[in-house]
């Protein structure tokens, strides 16, 4: 007679090998929610339960053109694959290590057995290197969750290691026409190198929606009256003021579930606090490139120096002749100002595998801002899945320069 431990790993290899397991439906296998530069997770069906299967593994990640970074995700990902269910479903989610170390699995916000909370020494043992440990639960709420580890979380989180658990109502109180999921996350990483240092606290120098920065993140594409949702996480080390540009919206739901209609307020933007979700709910009604981003300044920035000299307001021409004599091309950096500046940082040389800190070829010039910052395409008649080009702003309706 197996053991209870010999039962359940015998009937986690069984199902790593398909045994009992048949394709999902095509009505369940279509993802309802769309994760920018990611990703949905397939599943198969054990009779009537969901089998999800989750790799945490080392990855490759471009955050953009050139840029390509060590990290640590899920099935050749960060963030990992977004897991879709339906609110009273049965789960089973397999979970298989092929990191250097050990590694554990949190259902963030989910209701569940104490023994599926994914705790390392509290309520599991961890999973070693090389080994599926399975969690089933059944799924009792709904709601935008996140699923993170829970064992050396300041390396395994800081380096990419989460993503989005998403329990779809069993009936939809509205219509939404289109549903995205959109990752925060802060990282350092030195001009020139290529893994991030999960010991820095604050002092980050990139930041990234779904492991992206601006102009590598992917634009959302929406139709003239589409009803849009955008699911926020966080799981970084601040808050993040997340805000959008011609557009009011409704904060609609947490990580604890759907906010009653009674309790939304009218916002421009919305703060996402650390270890929290926010969905975000609008009417796309007002066609153009409207900007979506982190209000901290800082944010839409790709890898700052830190620690430069201060000479906002000094002349600086005697030190740029000085240093043109030394190094021709030197430019002392910060006199007047970073923002004209962008064009020329664009083409200065940067060091092997970093990016410019800021500045993205625009239809007017060049787009001063990068990090957490994509644009909301809408447009009266799109395509969903090709991307139209900047807006025509109709004559008379933008600014001018006044002569």
């Amino acid at each position: 007679m197996l053991s209870r431990r010999s039962l359940f790993f015998s009937t986690a290899a069984g199902l790593l090998l398909g045994r009992n397991l048949k394709a999902a439906p095509p009505q369940h296998a279509k993802p309802r929610v769309i994760t920018p530069n990611g990703a949905s997770l397939p599943y198969t069906l054990d009779g009537n339960v969901k089998v999800f299967h989750l790799i945490a593994e080392p990855v490759k990640r471009e955050f953009a053109d050139g840029f390509t970074i060590n990290c640590w995700g899920y099935n050749g990902m960060t963030p990992g694959p977004t897991i879709e269910a339906v609110e009273g479903d049965r789960v089973r989610l397999l979970v298989t290590n092929k990191l250097p170390e050990g590694t554990s699995i949190h259902w963030h916000g989910a209701i569940l057995p104490n023994g599926m909370d994914g705790v390392s020494g509290l309520t599991q043992p961890k999973i070693a290197p090389g080994e599926t440990f399975a969690y089933e639960l059944t799924l009792k709420q709904n709601g935008t969750l996140m699923y993170h580890p829970h064992f050396d979380e300041m390396v395994q989180i800081a380096m990419g290691m989460h993503g989005f658990f998403v329990v779809h109502p069993r009936v939809a109180p509205r219509r939404i026409d289109r549903d995205f999921a959109i990752f925060l996350n802060e990282w350092a990483i030195k001009p020139g190198t290529a893994t991030p240092d999960p010991t820095v606290m604050l002092d980050f120098n990139v930041f990234t929606f779904n492991s992206r920065v601006y102009p590598g993140t992917a634009p959302l594409l929406v139709r003239t009256g589409d009803r849009v949702r955008i699911r926020v996480a966080n799981l970084t080390m601040n808050s993040h003021p997340i805000h959008i540009h011609g557009h009011r919206f409704h904060v609609t739901g947490t990580d604890a579930g759907a906010i009653p209609e009674s309790a939304w307020v009218p916002e421009n933007t919305a703060n996402v606090p650390v270890g929290t979700t926010r969905d975000i709910e609008f009417v796309a009604d007002n066609p153009g490139d409207w900007v979506f981003h982190c209000h901290k300044s800082h944010h839409t920035m790709n890898q700052m120096g830190h620690g430069l000299p201060n000479l906002l307001g000094i002349d600086a021409a005697p030190t740029q002749s000085r240093l043109d004599a030394l190094v021709p091309g030197t430019m002392v950096m910060g006199a007047t100002g970073m923002g004209d500046m962008s064009e020329h940082l664009q083409h200065m040389a940067v060091p092997r595998n970093s990016i410019p800190m800021r500045g993205a070829a625009g239809p007017h010039g060049p787009i001063d801002m990068g990090g957490m910052f994509t644009i909301v395409k809408v447009r009266a008649d799109l395509d969903y899945d090709r991307d139209p080009g900047w807006y025509q702003q109709p004559r008379g309706t933008g600014a001018w320069k006044v002569e």
